[in-house]
Formats: C-alpha cells, structure tokens, sequence
C-alpha cells in the first residue's frame, strides 16, 4: 500500500510502504483521505491551499469552498504520485516529490506526447490555423490533432463562426468527408 510523507515545506513524497515512508525523518505520514483529514484537522486553509498549488497539473487556487473539498481535491490529485511511486518501485528508483514554488517536479512516468496533453499550447489556436489552410481541414483531422471528440469539434466550429467573428465554408470533398475552411 502506497504511504505518503508531508513535510513542513508542504512537499509530499509517495513512498511504496510504511517502512519506506517512516524513514523520511520529519514528515508526516497518511496512507488514505482520513489519514490526510486527521493529521492536518489543525492546519489552517491557507496550509491546504498552499499544498494544492504546489501539485503540478494543477490550476492555483486562491481559497477552497471548505476543508472537505480541499483534502478530497488533494488526495486525488496525489493518486497520480502514488502510481508512479508504485511504478518507480519496480524500478528500484527514489520516490517521487511534488515541486515548491519555482521549483520543477520530476516525475517517474514518461510524458506524453503533446496531442495527449493537457498542458498543450493552445488548441483552439492550433484549429483556426488548420483551418486557414489552402484545403481547410477534415473533422478526424482536428480530432486526431487535439484529442476532441466529434461533438465538441462541430460545437466549436459553430460557436467560432457565429460567435468568434470568423465566416466558415463547410463542405464534403470527394470522399463524403465533411471540410471546414475560414473564408479570407
């Protein structure tokens, strides 16, 4: 079972086992949400706040709605440690640790590829370039190139040409495929 250490810099570690995470002198430890809930009932919520901004993937937050929903929202968002601690393990590598303010993260699990991500540029950017080619651009293309499915391609097609100020020629090529080009 996966243990996580916290220490007073708000860095958590995901260790593969007690013992492992016991070792980690002047940290807390917690193995489930209760666990996490208990050992920080005292911490005040700027604590908490700090702990979730300080994850990487996640959006900063200024404050959270309730104690509740912060350590549910942390103990989710640590999950992924714990699988790659997990992963490391078989590995024989150190655990993993979350990254301080300025500080980058390492992580044991290979990126993905940047059309997986969601930490990619800027995909609503990267369609109207698409479509701004010679030949326009087909929906698997824009589905293959930002991982949409085909409802949020057409709904983002519609709302970009009535509400994005952009005049969108749509037609189907020879092979009945659907084509979407921005007129000049």
């Amino acid at each position: 079972m996966v243990t996580f250490t916290i220490t007073e810099d708000n860095n958590i570690t995901a260790h593969a086992s007690a013992e492992e995470a016991r070792a980690e002198a002047g940290s807390i430890t917690f193995d489930s949400q209760p666990a996490l809930a208990e050992v920080s009932a005292e911490w005040p919520a700027s604590r908490l706040v700090e702990i979730w901004n300080s994850i990487p993937g996640n959006t900063p937050v200024k404050k959270f709605q309730n104690r509740k929903k912060a350590l549910g929202r942390i103990w989710n968002a640590i999950q992924g440690l714990a699988g790659a601690a997990e992963r490391e393990t078989a590995k024989s590598a150190k655990p993993l640790k979350t990254r301080k303010k300025g500080k980058v993260a390492t992580k044991a699990a290979p990126k993905k590829p940047a059309k997986d991500s969601r930490d990619r540029t800027n995909k609503k950017a990267e369609v109207i370039a698409m479509m701004k080619r010679a030949k326009g651009v087909t929906l698997p293309e824009i589905m293959e190139a930002t991982g949409w499915q085909a409802h949020t391609v057409r709904g983002f097609v519609s709302i970009l040409g009535s509400k994005g100020g952009q005049t969108i020629e749509s037609s189907k090529d020879a092979s009945g495929e659907r084509r979407y080009k921005i007129a000049k």
